[in-house]
């Protein structure tokens, strides 16, 4: 297995209709680009319309050597494994002989924007990666047919040959890679029938697992360049503010500081090591200018939260007679629910290479979104884009945190100062905890009722939080999301957005939107069943009648939870549903609370996320999904006072321990649909079915997150 390096990579760059040609630098051998429209990534976020977006790129080798050339890059949801397997099936090659490498940034090539968010690899590339084997194969068909001077009809492929069916004579793909290269390229080839799928829907061993575990992977800490420099930087302690001046005497003077530098975005100390660079930053004196924010605090976040809903707000769905309908119910029930502002806290803390020399800058990242680290390094150089190179690394988790790229910005900035030399940015994990950009804090007013026979009638919804991903016509889809796009059959309902700015910096988090809203959304239709005399699963089957695949992985779900059969006393479960990558997922959680701590024993996941590429991975992204919003609901919060961010390290801002993780069962429901994906599909659910179970147990109905011990008392 080849180790995940870009700079080895040689792409040749093709037109957008795609053609073959003899790779540079493999020898005699074929390579395939091939482009199609495709969703565009950020834009199918948003709901807007397919945009052109280019495709994957295979060599075959004249070793018979297949290298797969991922866009996508790696934080640990297997795109190397899972998009190959897309690419290999068709091809009908050797999996041995699959080489998988992260792509380098090239806009001709891979399109405007190279990310990795929303869980969109499997969906976006679910087509073309296929289209992509299948012309592949069908050329090498055509070099073989030519070659033997046959009908290519009697010929067929089998794991990396072509076979002559009337004789039985056999020649490798490598051998025919080099003629294939020079044969025009078929439009609208056939693609398999899924019963004859060799690696798609099959649990394929991940190409990257070998790597990882004997520790050859190269994560961004694992940059090493000739003279290389360390650097950290001295951030405000408050968002917004600035260095008005700094004495840097002390510093300088610690063994192994090189030099202290200001730049546009701190005060950076440069080092011989990360240890003498940590060191120096800490006897560094500087007067900070807090740009006004220095008096904020998370109940005055809050109090303006509850004061921007009692002011009119940007609609962001109606139906029926909405908020009007609200005078006509036989029973109201309302509700106002809170979540706090909340860090990625990925393994690894943010880190960044930059060596700026000759006009260029090239920079080693570990980065979700290539094109936007390219882009900073830029500015940060000023060298133009063209002329900036960006090596992908692994990462060591993202969740959202590395779409953002401005760790990549202040290395260029560093850099900069130094030409000719290498500098590795190393954020402590204090720094990656007081100065991420977080999941918005989030506040929602609910008011709804029932008729007379305990049907839902009417919903409104009053959502105030920060903005984050587009904002159109004063609504930020991601805010309401989870709400507005909620999947029960309620007659009239009003969805209404309160753009609330604040002083902390905010971006995606796993799952983005729909991690606070549906355990707002989920929590709130448990209390209308509760209002209405009702069973919660009962009630959601009969709101989710028009919605076939949300209530199979419902009845699935509370089927294999056993709902409604006898716990043990104390014990209760409770339940939710979300649609919110593509992916149906349904999940029952079963806790106790004795003595007034909270366990959580048991977790069914039931996911019906369409054409599965690879169950095991997609298992692996269910229960991890599920784990990472399981320390949100019980434990994450980042708090702010006097403008500062209160949570420096994992003693202060808590995650599950494995001594307080539940039985896990995760069950993949067979589907031919469309791909959706599997990365986010479980976070958001797991806090409403702890809240609803919570509620079963003790009659006491948590509307804050997290929820805590002592909540329950």
């Amino acid at each position: 297995m080849a180790k995940n390096t870009t700079q080895s990579t040689q792409i040749t760059n093709v037109s957008r209709r795609g053609f073959f040609k003899a790779a540079a630098g493999v020898g005699a051998g074929l390579a395939l680009g091939f482009t199609l429209p495709e969703s565009n990534q950020l834009d199918a976020q948003f709901g807007r319309l397919p945009e052109v977006h280019p495709e994957a790129y295979v060599k075959i080798g004249a070793d018979d050597t297949v290298s797969f050339i991922c866009p996508k890059a790696e934080m640990g949801q297997g795109p190397l494994t899972s998009l190959a397997q897309l690419l290999a099936d068709e091809l009908d090659c050797d999996w041995s002989k699959i080489k998988s490498e992260i792509a380098p940034v090239n806009p001709q090539l891979y399109g405007a924007v190279q990310s990795v968010v929303g869980s969109f690899s499997i969906r976006t590339y679910w087509d073309p990666m296929r289209r992509t084997g299948a012309t592949a194969r069908a050329m090498l068909l055509e070099a073989a047919a030519q070659k033997w001077g046959v009908d290519k009809k009697q010929l067929r492929t089998e794991n990396g040959f072509v076979i002559n069916t009337a004789n039985n004579a056999r020649l490798n793909y490598g051998a025919i890679a080099e003629a294939a290269s020079k044969l025009p390229v078929p439009m609208n080839v056939a693609l398999k029938d899924p019963k004859d799928y060799r690696f798609i829907g099959k649990p394929v061993k991940r190409v990257d697992s070998k790597i990882k575990a004997m520790g050859q992977a190269n994560f961004g800490m694992d940059t090493r360049l000739p003279g290389m420099l360390y650097a950290v930087l001295e951030r405000p302690p408050v968002f917004g503010g600035k260095a008005m001046s700094f004495d840097a005497s002390k510093a300088k003077a610690v063994p192994g500081v090189k030099d202290v530098i200001q730049t546009p975005s701190g005060i950076a100390v440069l080092a011989e090591n990360t240890w003498a660079a940590m060191q120096g930053r800490k006897a560094l004196a500087v007067q900070w200018d807090d740009n006004g924010s220095g008096s904020v605090d998370s109940a005055g976040i809050t109090k303006m939260f509850i004061e921007k809903t009692q002011q009119p707000g940007a609609n962001a769905r109606k139906e029926g007679q909405g908020a009007a309908a609200l005078s006509q119910v036989a029973k109201k029930v309302d509700a106002v629910y809170e979540a706090p502002f909340l860090s990625h806290a990925p393994m690894e803390p943010m880190n960044c290479t930059a060596v700026i020399r000759d006009g260029k800058c090239e920079v080693w990242a570990p980065t979700q979104a290539q094109t936007f680290a390219r882009d900073s390094a830029a500015r940060g150089s000023g060298i133009d884009k063209e002329k900036v190179t960006i090596n992908s690394t692994f990462m060591g988790g993202g969740f959202g945190r590395r779409g953002a790229t401005e760790y990549a910005q202040e290395v260029a900035e560093i850099a900069k100062a130094v030409p000719g030399t290498p500098v590795k940015l190393v954020w402590s994990r204090e720094d990656d905890m007081q100065h991420d950009l977080y999941r918005p804090a989030s506040y929602v007013k609910f008011e709804g009722g029932l008729d007379a026979s305990g049907n839902p009638v009417a919903m409104t919804a009053k959502v105030a939080s920060p903005p984050f991903g587009r904002v159109e016509n004063g609504i930020a889809s991601t805010a309401v999301e989870g709400i507005h796009d909620m999947h029960y059959a309620i007659p009239n309902v009003q969805v209404d957005y309160h753009l609330a700015n604040t002083h902390v910096p905010v971006t995606y988090w796993r799952s983005v939107g729909y991690s606070q809203n549906v355990f707002f959304m989920e929590s709130y239709i448990d209390e209308m069943a509760h209002a209405a005399g009702k069973d919660p699963l009962e009630f959601r089957r009969g709101l989710l009648k028009n919605t076939p695949r949300m209530l199979n992985v419902l009845n699935l779900a509370a089927e294999k939870a056993g709902w409604g059969k006898p716990l043990p006393k104390g014990h209760a479960r409770g339940i939710s549903v979300v649609n919110n990558i593509g992916s149906f997922t349904a999940q029952v959680a079963e806790v106790s609370i004795e003595k007034g701590k909270l366990k959580v024993h048991r977790v069914v996941i039931v996911s019906d996320c369409g054409h599965n590429v690879n169950p095991a991975i997609s298992r692996q992204q269910a229960e991890s999904g599920m784990i990472y919003g399981l320390s949100a609901a019980l434990k994450g919060a980042i708090t702010i006072d006097k403008g500062r961010v209160q949570q420096g390290n994992f003693n202060s801002y808590d995650v599950t321990r494995i001594d307080e993780m539940p039985v896990i069962e995760t069950y993949l429901v067979p589907s031919t649909e469309a791909p959706g994906g599997m990365g986010e599909a479980s976070t958001p659910g797991i806090a409403p079915a702890i809240g609803n179970a919570i509620f079963a147990a003790t009659g006491k109905r948590l509307r804050r997150l997290p929820m805590r011990n002592a909540d329950l008392a």
